[in-house]
């Protein structure tokens, strides 16, 4: 029966995140530096307010969107961190995760013969949703503008077809962000033109240079933003996204949320309405231990000799060119790197074709296993 499934289904590919960590990960003191997940636990008070919503036996469904409180808080939290305002009744939605997020977003927007255009290389959760809706993924090539999609590098590649624009920043595969003044010329060269944005922002409280800043500020109408609890919170298996939009925009989207999961879980909503208001600030222990990593990271990498590297201001990856000498793939790099000192990294054609010739490198793990990873590598580069 396989031959009757969907060809755009039969097509997708699973991501090459998880396939090499699938590949190294039955390897005897793997050191694994790939998977984007939290090493911290989740703070203690954000499961003690999920037991509690156990014993209180709130075990039920909630409204489609999430429970109002819960949208309320979202709401607030939103509007002090990044300065937008969204009617917690009409322009919240609470999703099983941020991929559940992009997934009904793109389905509600996007038709047969779209373009979507995004980033390249990028997060490869995008692309097979874009085809899934029949669209047509565009990716633009950053890895010669310090991995940062720009006003000139959008206005280059708008065409008749253009639907929606993808801003997934912090970035997943670089750690980048972009500036105030880079979205408020994003912002400019869109104003005039029916095109949504999706801005991607799950990393948006793990910034360590400067503040995070949302493009909705500069372009509401036009703009759905997705976030949510994982990355600020250490709530991976918790499964909570948040997605803000007008609600001319935002009715629609909950129409397709409604039918795909009819709401996220109960008890989760609950932990979630506690992390947003007594742990609001949850992140910022977090976030100065990442930078100390990213710090020492980005240290080790240069004295190495690894060249053209972008610091990254954000989330908790870097993507590092493979030293042309070593011609060798990206996968090549990789596999060999794990089989030989047992230090895991992505390839980078993972986040595109556009990644071929980079790695990239997680420092989501303790120093100690950070250490240890750099010192593996750099006994690599130098045999």
């Amino acid at each position: 029966m396989e031959q009757h499934i969907n060809p755009s289904v039969r097509d997708i590919q699973i991501s090459g995140i998880r396939r090499f960590f699938n590949m190294v990960s039955g390897i005897d003191d793997m050191i694994s530096l790939t998977i984007g997940q939290p090493d911290f636990p989740t703070p203690q008070h954000i499961k003690d307010a999920a037991k509690k919503a156990i014993d209180d036996n709130f075990t039920s469904y909630t409204h489609n969107a999430g429970f109002l409180e819960l949208r309320e808080a979202a709401a607030r939290f939103i509007k002090e961190k990044y300065h937008v305002h969204y009617n917690p009744e009409t322009e919240v939605i609470v999703t099983n995760g941020a991929s559940q997020g992009i997934d009904v977003i793109l389905r509600t927007i996007l038709s047969e013969g779209d373009e979507c255009l995004l980033p390249g290389p990028v997060y490869p959760g995008y692309e097979p949703i874009i085809r899934l809706c029949g669209a047509n993924p565009v990716h633009i090539d950053i890895t010669q503008n310090s991995f940062k999609l720009d006003a000139s590098l959008i206005e280059k590649n708008l065409t008749p077809s253009t639907k929606c624009i993808i801003l997934p920043y912090p970035s997943n595969p670089t750690g980048v962000s972009l500036s105030r003044e880079e979205l408020k010329e994003i912002a400019e060269v869109l104003r005039t033109r029916d095109i949504f944005v999706l801005a991607d922002e799950i990393y948006s409280e793990l910034t360590f240079d400067d503040s995070h800043y949302s493009i909705a500020e500069f372009l509401r109408d036009q703009t759905i933003v997705v976030n949510g609890l994982s990355k600020s919170h250490s709530m991976t298996g918790w499964r909570i996204g948040l997605v803000f939009a007008p609600e001319s925009i935002s009715q629609h989207l909950l129409k397709v949320h409604q039918y795909n999961v009819s709401c996220a879980s109960s008890i989760s909503q609950k932990a979630a309405y506690e992390a947003l208001t007594v742990g609001k600030n949850d992140a910022e222990e977090m976030k100065a231990e990442y930078r100390q990593r990213r710090n020492y990271v980005y240290d080790r990498l240069i004295d190495m000799g690894f060249e053209n590297i972008v610091k990254p201001d954000g989330a908790f990856y870097f993507f590092i060119k493979i030293p042309d000498e070593l011609l060798l793939s990206s996968f090549d790099f990789s596999l060999a790197l794990a089989q030989e000192k047992k230090v895991a990294v992505v390839p980078g054609d993972a986040f595109s074709e556009l990644g071929e010739g980079y790695f990239r490198l997680s420092y989501a793990c303790s120093m100690d296993q950070l250490t240890e990873g750099l010192n593996r590598l750099q006994a690599f580069i130098q045999a």
